[in-house]
C-alpha cells in the first residue's frame, strides 16, 4: 500500500446544489464506509510522473468519496491516509507527503467545515511534528460540532496499534484497581478502541487490485463486507462507489446466523 495523500486534503468542494437521487433505500446503504486508497504510485508511474503526482491526483478521488457520502446519506467515512508502516518509505516521499498534508489542511478545513463535515484524525498522532499535529487538532476542534458526515482520517495508524493501545488503557485501569479484569468483555474493550462512538464499518473498499486489509481497522472490520476493485485510487469516482454500494446491498449479511434467521 502506498502512503496516500492525506484524506483531509480534498474537501467536499462547493456544497452540492441538491442531492443526487438515492441509489438505494436508506436502510440498505452502509452506515460507515472504510477505504484503503491504493494505487497512487502506480497511477503516476503509468504516466511517467513522480509518485508525488499520484498523491496529488488522488485528492480528486477523496473529494468524490466525500461528496458521494454526503449525497447518499452515509454518515461515516474512514480513509486510510498514512499507515504506521508507511514511515519506512523513502524519506523524500514521506517529506513530500507531510508537506502536502500541511498545505491541504490549511486549504481545505474551512471548506469541510462549511459543508457540515466533522473531521477526526485517528492513529499515533505523537509521531508527527508539532506544527502538523497542532493543525490537526485545530481542524478537529473547528469541526467538532458538525453532523452531516464524520470523516475519519487514519494517519500513522495501524490496526494492531489500535488494539494494543486499548489493551494498555485497560491494563492501566486494572493496575490502579479501577477495573476488575473479569469485567473486560468485547463491549468494554471496544469502548477503548478508536471509532468506538461510531457504528463499525459495514463496507470496506480497497482500490488498486490488491486483496488484503493491510493492518487497517482489524478490530472494527470483523463483520464488514469486503469489496476490491482494480481501479487505481486517482480514478475512483461516484460510479465506482455506486457499484460498491449496490453490491453491498445485494449481499446477505448473516452475522453468524443462518439465512432463515436473518430473512424477514
Amino acid at each position: 500500500m502506498s502512503p496516500h495523500h492525506t484524506a483531509a486534503a480534498a474537501g467536499a468542494g462547493d456544497a452540492p446544489d441538491g442531492a443526487d437521487a438515492p441509489i438505494l433505500p436508506a436502510g440498505q446503504m452502509p452506515r460507515h464506509i472504510a477505504i484503503v486508497m491504493d494505487g497512487n504510485g502506480r497511477w503516476a508511474a503509468g504516466r511517467g510522473r513522480p509518485r508525488s503526482a499520484g498523491h496529488r491526483a488522488g485528492q480528486k478521488a477523496v473529494r468524490a468519496a466525500i461528496e458521494f457520502c454526503l449525497r447518499q446519506g452515509v454518515p461515516a467515512l474512514t480513509l486510510f491516509a498514512f499507515s504506521s508502516e508507511n514511515w519506512r518509505r523513502p524519506e523524500g516521499e514521506v517529506r513530500a507527503l507531510m508537506e502536502l498534508f500541511l498545505r491541504a489542511l490549511d486549504r481545505e478545513v474551512r471548506n469541510l467545515h462549511k459543508n457540515g463535515i466533522r473531521v477526526r484524525f485517528i492513529g499515533d498522532l505523537d509521531a508527527f511534528q508539532a506544527p502538523l499535529r497542532e493543525r490537526m487538532e485545530r481542524a478537529q476542534a473547528l469541526t467538532a460540532g458538525n453532523q452531516a458526515l464524520t470523516l475519519n482520517v487514519a494517519v500513522s495508524y495501524g490496526g494492531r496499534w489500535d488494539i494494543v493501545q486499548a489493551c494498555r488503557a485497560l491494563a492501566r485501569q486494572a493496575r490502579d484497581r479501577d477495573l476488575d479484569p473479569e469485567r473486560i468483555d468485547e463491549a468494554l474493550f471496544d469502548r477503548h478502541t478508536t471509532l468506538s462512538d461510531l457504528p463499525p464499518p459495514d463496507l470496506f473498499i480497497r482500490t488498486g487490485g490488491d486483496q488484503r486489509i493491510s493492518n487497517f481497522l482489524l478490530w472494527q472490520l470483523a463483520y464488514a463486507e469486503l469489496w476490491f476493485t482494480p481501479v487505481l485510487w486517482p480514478d475512483v469516482d461516484a460510479a465506482v462507489l455506486t457499484r460498491a454500494c449496490l453490491e453491498f446491498a445485494a449481499r446477505e449479511r448473516r452475522f453468524g446466523l443462518t439465512s432463515e434467521q436473518v430473512r424477514p
